[in-house]
């Protein structure tokens, strides 16, 4: 059973096998997640591509967006085969593409589908199934919406809710403004594992500081962290410590960079772009004396090392 007190919350154009490497290399127990993986992209495009990840990176957890439940049991499978942790579906993204496809938080509004989809799924693998949700989206906001949402899926076989604290307005907010504009409401998921003391129920939204976290395990199972992991991600150091009191780590930003650049230079061998290994490393001393200058070495440098990443030594040992 995966322990899900903290995790990485998945995110387009950040959570790929690169930054889940890096990740890993700052907290060993909080649980990642992939981006969103269509089961359209899984079954007709490059699954192997889709699918791959580096051992390391567990626990990890695949998050699937798709609407139709053979489909989705069948990318599930793929999944299952391919050595991951979870399956979780996507019943909270309200990008434009997403809503055009009727998956993604639109989902919400049909909890049949969502428990038949979890029902086919769960009858199709061993490995557990979660659902990452919102608390509501446009007018059906009330708390009745969101437990009688929670009550059907739960009834086909999911046990393990991740909560975004938010409600999703449809039309009218950017995906970027649907993750800030609508108010927090903590205690309506609060009072969701209240009520389904059974269930296991991670909370999402709005997470900067691990005193918010600490805080939040009162009242909940688990919290899930995005934007911040990404944008301050020496933050998870201290995760393993005060979450999982795991007392062994002994990280520094110079061991991590150290690290991750044997990691990259495997990476480029394989045809990798500098770039998309570069850019998950530039928050990593956010905070820190040097910090400005450790973010201009590394945008001066990409542009002019296509495959030679010996200027991180120079990075390294100018800003550790």
């Amino acid at each position: 059973m995966l322990d899900r007190r903290f995790s990485i919350a998945p995110m387009m154009d950040h959570t790929d096998k690169h930054f889940r490497y890096f990740m890993r290399l700052l907290t060993k127990h909080s649980v990642l997640y992939t981006e969103m993986i269509t089961t359209g992209a899984l079954i007709h495009g490059n699954s192997k591509q889709f699918l791959d990840f580096n051992p390391n990176e567990h626990p990890l957890a695949i998050q699937l967006g798709g609407n139709n439940p053979n489909d989705l049991a069948h990318c599930a499978r793929m999944a299952e085969n391919e050595g991951y942790d979870e399956i979780n579906l996507n019943i909270g993204c309200p990008s434009d593409r997403v809503q055009n496809g009727k998956f993604g938080v639109s989902l919400m509004a049909n909890k049949n589908l969502v428990a038949e989809c979890v029902s086919k799924i769960s009858a199709n693998v061993k490995i557990p199934v979660t659902v990452k949700t919102r608390i509501g989206i446009d007018d059906n906001d009330s708390y009745e919406f969101l437990m009688e949402f929670i009550e059907t899926v739960s009834n086909s076989g999911c046990d393990t809710f991740i909560i975004h604290a938010r409600k999703a307005i449809l039309e009218g907010l950017s995906p970027k403004e649907n993750r800030n504009i609508p108010p927090l409401n903590y205690e309506r998921v609060h009072k969701i594992k209240r009520n389904f003391p059974r269930l296991n129920v991670i909370i999402n939204g709005g997470f900067t500081e691990i005193k918010q976290i600490k805080a939040q395990l009162a009242h909940v199972d688990g919290v899930m962290v995005g934007r911040a992991a990404y944008q301050n991600p020496f933050m998870l150091v201290e995760i393993d410590n005060l979450i999982f009191n795991d007392m062994e780590s002994s990280i520094t930003r110079r061991s991590v960079l150290e690290k991750y650049k044997i990691y990259m230079e495997e990476q480029i061998k394989h045809g990798v772009n500098l770039k998309n290994l570069i850019r998950h490393v530039v928050g990593l001393y956010k905070g820190q004396p040097g910090s400005r200058k450790y973010r201009q070495m590394l945008s001066c440098a990409i542009p002019e090392n296509k495959n030679n990443i010996q200027f991180l030594e120079e990075i390294i040992e100018s800003i550790s």
